[in-house]
């Protein structure tokens, strides 16, 4: 294997590794900070949690230090990595160019932990939570460069496409953070299939967000899974709606050269085919009987797991394992034909229904 293979496949691989041990590291350290400071999450006042003991509820503040740790440190040391490995040299000047886009999503990473710490500690109204998502949203596509287009080239249809992305993936990961350790090990699931897919383009820069983010939500799981003992809170799951929505926008899915047909663009929704479909389920089930869709309850999909006999941290493996079939079923989009990509996303859809189907009958 050749030296460009090497980085290619190396560095990202490095990189995971790198962020989950500085993000565990962080998560320890915040874990006895939220102890000291007596930031737990008591669940009493909140029907729908069934932990039974308060836990420490700083673990989204603790991701994003080593999120923005591991990035500003890896743009320190990244110029002298280059100029002992020249096959450094390319990814480096990319990220020279792409500082300002770094610097933006620093901002909007940092921004998402405090909106969500924000509601952690004191209590926030839907509405107000909402609006400061729409801000972050739009502030990252504008300044930041992350942009949806789906071939359309009107520049009010990507903004709105590209902030719709953005507040379902802020509040779909929100939602989704109903159990020890689901959300993060979903994200660190998808993080790395954007990963592999950003290396198959070339899109190093991309992929090495896409590494550092699997990373940090896995090193966060260790201390997330069950029995949990600390959780990411708003903070957490805003800091990964975030880190998801910005990674999957950026990573290319379709290419006029060599893309044989339009559906690698269904992707990014088959990778995040658990979170998305848990979303739209429960908002149709609130807003069916009635009731506020923001409002916590237990009618989550790894709930429904745990009623059809599955302990919750079964269900939680249930969940993260589909998200691994998922999404191995979901990556031969890139390369297939017409008559291929057809045929799995059948699968895959089918494969969607026949869970839904399952869970229907465990009301």
């Amino acid at each position: 294997m050749d030296m460009e293979k090497v980085i290619s496949y190396g560095i990202p691989a490095g990189i995971i590794l790198g962020g989950m041990v500085v993000s565990a590291l962080l998560t320890r350290i915040f874990r006895g900070l939220a102890v000291r400071l007596d930031i737990m999450d008591r669940p009493k006042s909140e029907r729908h949690k069934k932990h039974g003991h308060a836990t420490a509820l700083l673990g989204g503040a603790a991701m994003g230090c080593a999120w923005i740790f591991c990035v500003v440190a890896g743009m320190a040391v990244l110029p002298f990595a280059a100029e002992r490995v020249p096959e450094l040299a390319e990814l480096a000047q990319g990220a020279k160019l792409a500082w300002k886009n770094l610097l933006v999503l620093g901002v909007g990473a940092v921004l998402s932990v405090l909106l969500g710490l924000y509601d952690d500690l004191r209590g926030m109204k839907a509405q107000w939570k909402f609006l400061g998502q729409f801000i972050i949203a739009v502030f990252t596509v504008e300044s930041g460069g992350t942009k949806i287009s789906l071939f359309v080239d009107n520049q009010w249809f990507i903004l709105a496409v590209s902030v719709f992305w953005y507040m379902l993936m802020f509040n779909a990961i929100n939602f989704f953070d109903n159990m020890d350790g689901l959300a993060s090990g979903t994200v660190a699931v998808a993080m790395f299939f954007f990963t592999v897919i950003a290396v198959i383009n070339g899109q190093f820069l991309v992929a090495a967000l896409a590494a550092l983010s699997c990373g940090v939500a896995w090193g966060f799981w260790w201390l997330n899974r069950s029995p949990a003992t600390i959780f990411m809170g708003d903070s957490g799951s805003l800091l990964l709606g975030f880190l998801t929505a910005t990674v999957s926008a950026k990573v290319s899915y379709f290419h006029w050269d060599n893309s044989l047909s339009y559906f690698p663009i269904l992707l990014p929704l088959f990778i995040l085919s658990m979170p998305i479909f848990d979303a739209f389920t429960v908002f149709v089930i609130r807003c069916a009987a009635g009731k506020p869709f923001w409002i916590g309850d237990n009618n989550h999909i790894s709930h429904r797991f745990v009623k059809m006999g599955f302990s919750r941290p079964d269900a939680v493996r249930v969940v993260h394992a589909l998200s691994w079939i998922i999404g191995l079923g979901a990556l031969p989009l890139l390369w297939a034909n017409f008559i291929t990509s057809l045929v799995l996303t059948l699968q895959l859809l089918g494969l969607l229904f026949l869970i839904l189907f399952l869970q229907l009958k465990f009301k």
